[in-house]
């Protein structure tokens, strides 16, 4: 019996609104930081010649090893939130909410491929990989996988879940406004918009923020 409540008294704090917070907020900050040490180690060319993997290679690895757990806290986010959710929910919703699993699982085969190349570089002579037509394939391809595809996830995923915001009252209508906005134009311009990576853990450190300053003051 004792099992039993503190079982319900566990799911019961799982639930809350707080553990979505928690881990929007670490999902964001988190993507801060690993966007702050690609974009100061790695250019944004997607055709230049590579010189960050003598010089920059630790960093760069550094930001690739913090993905996975950036990762986690994201999934984490989206559970707890659904639940929150719980009947309001409908399947169109529900199957809509996948864009942010597309978007991590592309954020992940960038991340590898990025990995493989600096894995390949420790072992070979840097000039060599980095003259060859496997960097600038992989190179290229990371650029396009994550600035038009993954950010396109991203932005689908804003304009569902500001939707839900929209119909359900989890939140202000002001954050569903921004989330319709940044989304646009991630749609329209992330190939051209440089920034374009940091937009989803800005606008998530923000619906995070407001449901953990409400549920303190509940």
């Amino acid at each position: 019996m004792l099992e039993q409540e503190h079982a319900s008294l566990t799911r019961a704090h799982l639930k809350t609104p707080k553990a979505a917070a928690i881990a929007g907020i670490a999902f964001s900050l988190l993507m801060f930081t690993i966007f702050w040490l690609l974009r100061r180690s790695v250019p944004t060319d997607p055709l230049e010649s590579g010189a960050w993997l003598a010089t920059n290679a630790r960093t760069v690895a550094l930001a690739l090893n913090l993905i996975p757990f950036a990762g986690v806290a994201f999934l984490w986010f989206i559970g707890v939130l659904r639940d929150r959710l719980g009947q309001q929910e409908d399947r169109f919703f529900a199957t809509v909410f996948f864009s942010a699993l597309l978007y991590l699982a592309m954020l992940f085969i960038a991340a590898a491929v990025i990995g493989a190349v600096i894995l390949v570089a420790a072992s070979a002579e840097p000039n060599e990989l980095i003259n060859s037509a496997t960097f600038r394939f992989a190179r290229a391809a990371t650029y396009i996988v994550m600035n038009v595809y993954a950010i396109k996830m991203a932005a689908v995923f804003m304009i569902s879940t500001s939707t839900v915001v929209i119909y359900t009252g989890i939140a202000p209508r002001w954050i569903a406004v921004i989330g319709y906005l940044l989304a646009l134009v991630l749609l329209v311009g992330s190939y051209y918009i440089s920034w374009s990576f940091a937009v989803l853990p800005v606008w998530v450190f923000l619906i995070s923020v407001y449901i953990l300053i409400d549920n303190l003051r509940r």
